[in-house]
């Protein structure tokens, strides 16, 4: 036989219980004849806590306070037909809704006909009379009671609306005028009492005075005076006025305003009972303000985010965006000045007349005809068999100008010299071309870095204003039963960020689905930041519409052990993704290492948010001064997720493909492989990709295999493909079966990817 182990409730639950049932115990004394106001709460704890049966049993436990079977067996049938009535909508996986008016409305049948009531003599109407609109008022008081009990569920996490802080009123007048039928008046003045002292060591500010009014409303109407109103008024703002000197300081002030108020009131005229009486229900609520220990009061204090105004922190931010804003201005702009810098104008190049003079003084100033010789002939001669000799990278005597084969007798001296001098030259004009190109290089950089700088400016420097959702999203929560002590709506489209502070238990789902339904947008959990307390931050950032799926499929070259080609799938940001293929020139590891170092240095740039073009020159620069002669091609795409826009870059690589539904789209480009000349220009192009379509990158590996873009865009047509690995996987194969042998020739590889409607 199975044995089960019985799971005792929680002393949370337990106390919860008890409360519930002292609260209706309280409520059934609210009215002069003790009707069954209860019923308010039995209501509220099925609609609020869907507590069926504790609700249930809490008001049938309460009704013993009647001493009367037929109240008793009236407080039954009411409690049978709420249980009824909800436990067939939790059957059917239903909520109430509006269902619930007429499950009120029934459940009051058994107090008509059912529940003893003799009647109020005041009232011209006969008991039966007076019940019907007993019932219509306990009908909407319902509805206010399950607004209340909602209310005060989180009155010390949440701001309250003017409406919520009504129905807490009711609901407190109700509770308020049963206890002082139940105990007397003494008693509820000095839980009033209490209740003042503590919102004035609590609040700080001037809510303890209209707090203290509402706490004086039960007394008002048993008493049937505004006297109590008056009173309470001045009690809270004598606490009040000397709370910055401590809790003692404002106990004292509410004892003497107390004691004066007494006087006037005649009590000590009365007994010392009475006046013993009437000094301990002030005396005591006094004492416990003053001795209740002051980790509690903190944790009650940390704990009313109700009060709390949260503009200054609002405005904190807004300034230090500002102040990086600006920083980030200022650096951008020095990198601008610092790409300025390096991109000026080289001096004018006077090679040729300066080597002229070099031969001149080498060769002309030493010939013993020097002094006979035409120099002034001469030498244009000699500067245009210098500029021929630079365009040769050497002279030689067919080069010699007539007139001064014919003037000069040391031609030979000439030439020799002249040779010298053009291989120096040559020297200092390669250094000086490598100097400029690293010039522009750097140049680039400094561009990107400074365009890098500019983004972040404008995106540092706008501001977070109060948003109107906040309101909304908080109503929202509080109707999903999520309790949020904090909420915080920045940026647009897709940049908005929710941040809210919520217990940690939360489950992430339902906070994204009651977040979405407020802001009308779809949202998911980014982050979720853990706080002090049970609490965390949950960050929510809009869902993208499309999400991706990828697919890759390899194979080395026949006799290779690592393949030449390498791909990176590569998350930019929480909206975009990059793709690429690089396929290195030749096989093996070497071809690999090339188009790995291709990859790294584009994920590198990519990352940094650099423009493209800048990005594509510096990686083609950075190649070419590669000291070997290897070459990379390269596929690469930058999705979209939010409106599936894909940017496509193509450097010396095959035809991609792109297959949406029925149709075949090819991607080709033109350009050389990345690091074959001192400056790219790679094909791009941009389309729009749609949920289900592929988009495919190969190898030329692949392309070999099937001989003709013809049969490979045939084979392609003819897939209809449900994921991106199993077309690669069937691309590759296919490949490898149009090869010879079935081994592949050269290094393949497939890359494939789809996109999806985010979940």
């Amino acid at each position: 036989m199975r044995h089960f182990p019985l799971r005792l409730p929680s002393v949370r639950t337990v106390a919860t219980f008890c409360a519930l049932t002292a609260g209706m115990a309280l409520l059934n004394f609210a009215l002069p004849q003790r009707e069954p106001a209860a019923f308010l709460l039995l209501w509220a704890a099925c609609c609020v806590f869907r507590a069926y049966l504790a609700g249930t049993l809490a008001y049938l436990l309460s009704s013993a306070v009647f001493l009367s079977w037929q109240a008793a067996l009236c407080c039954l049938a009411q409690a049978a037909i709420v249980l009824l009535a909800f436990g067939i909508c939790t059957r059917l996986h239903r909520t109430p809704g509006p269902w619930r008016i007429l499950f009120t409305a029934l459940a009051q049948l058994p107090f008509l006909f059912l529940f003893p009531h003799a009647g109020y003599a005041a009232v011209p109407l006969p008991p039966l009379a007076q019940k019907a609109v007993l019932s219509v008022f306990f009908l909407l008081a319902c509805v206010l009671a399950e607004g209340g009990v909602r209310a005060a569920a989180h009155a010390g996490k949440c701001r309250l609306t003017g409406a919520e802080l009504a129905e807490v009123t009711l609901l407190w007048l109700l509770l308020g005028m049963g206890m002082c039928n139940a105990f007397g008046t003494l008693v509820y003045t000095a839980v009033a009492l209490l209740g003042t002292l503590l919102a004035a060591a609590l609040l700080k500010n001037a809510a303890p005075v209209p707090f203290a009014v509402v706490l004086s409303l039960p007394l008002c109407v048993h008493t049937v005076s505004i006297l109590p109103l008056a009173l309470f008024a001045v009690y809270a703002c004598c606490a009040l006025l000397v709370s910055p000197y401590g809790r003692i300081a404002s106990a004292l002030a509410l004892l003497l305003a107390y004691l004066a108020a007494q006087y006037f009131a005649g009590v000590y005229s009365q007994g010392g009972a009475a006046i013993a009486y009437a000094l301990l229900a002030c005396a005591l609520p006094a004492a416990v303000s003053c001795v209740l220990p002051k980790k509690w009061l903190s944790a009650m204090q940390e704990s009313l985010l109700f009060y709390r105004e949260r503009v200054l922190p609002r405005i904190a931010v807004n300034r230090n965006r500002r102040a990086v804003g600006e920083r980030l201005y200022e650096v951008s702009a020095l990198f601008r000045e610092i790409e300025s810098a390096f991109l000026l104008p080289d001096a004018a190049d006077d090679s040729p007349a300066r080597i002229a003079a070099k031969v001149d003084a080498a060769v002309c100033a030493v010939c013993p005809q020097n002094r006979t010789c035409r120099r002034e002939k001469t030498r244009p001669a000699l500067e245009r068999l210098v500029r021929v000799g630079r365009a040769k990278g050497k002279a030689n005597l067919i080069d010699l100008p007539a007139d001064l084969a014919q003037n000069c007798p040391n031609v030979a001296g000439i030439l020799f010299t002249l040779n010298r001098e053009l291989e120096q030259d040559g020297r200092r004009s390669a250094a000086l071309e490598t100097a400029r190109e690293g010039r522009a290089l750097l140049a680039r950089q400094a561009h990107g870095v400074s365009e890098i700088m500019r983004d972040l400016a404008l995106r540092e420097s706008e501001e977070y204003s109060l948003s109107a959702n906040e309101d909304a999203l908080a109503k929202t929560l509080q109707e999903y039963g999520i309790l949020s002590s904090e909420i915080f709506v920045y940026g647009e489209g897709g940049t908005l960020t929710v941040s809210m502070t919520l217990d940690e238990n939360v489950p992430a789902k339902k906070v994204c689905c009651a977040a979405g339904e407020a802001l009308s947008l779809p949202l998911s959990l980014a982050e979720k930041l853990p706080l002090s307390h049970g609490r965390a931050c949950y960050v929510l950032k809009r869902k993208p519409r499309f999400d991706a799926a990828f697919g890759i499929a390899a194979r080395p070259k026949q006799g290779e052990r690592a393949s030449g080609d390498t791909h990176s799938i590569l998350k930019i940001d929480e909206r975009r993704f990059l793709v690429a293929l690089s396929d290195g020139m030749g096989s093996g590891d070497a071809a690999r290492d090339v188009s790995a170092r291709t990859l790294s240095l584009m994920e590198s740039f990519y990352k940094t948010g650099m423009p493209s073009d800048t990005i594509l020159a510096t990686v083609n620069s950075l190649i070419s001064y590669s000291a070997d002669e290897r070459f990379s091609c390269l596929d690469l795409a930058a999705v979209d997720l939010d409106d599936g826009s894909a940017d496509i870059v193509k450097i010396g690589s095959p035809a991609g493909f792109l297959l949406t539904g029925e149709e075949l789209k090819i991607l080709e480009g033109e350009s050389l492989p990345m690091g074959a000349l001192d400056a790219v220009h790679p094909a791009t192009l941009r389309v729009t990709m749609h949920e289900n379509d592929f988009l495919l990158f190969m190898s030329d590996g692949i392309t070999a295999a099937f001989g003709s873009s013809a049969d490979l865009c045939a084979y392609l047509g003819a897939l209809r493909p449900l994921n991106p690995q199993s077309l690669a996987e069937t691309l590759l194969s296919a490949a490898l079966a149009r090869s010879p042998g079935g081994e592949a020739g050269d290094d393949m590889t497939v890359l494939a990817v789809k996109l999806t409607a985010a979940a």
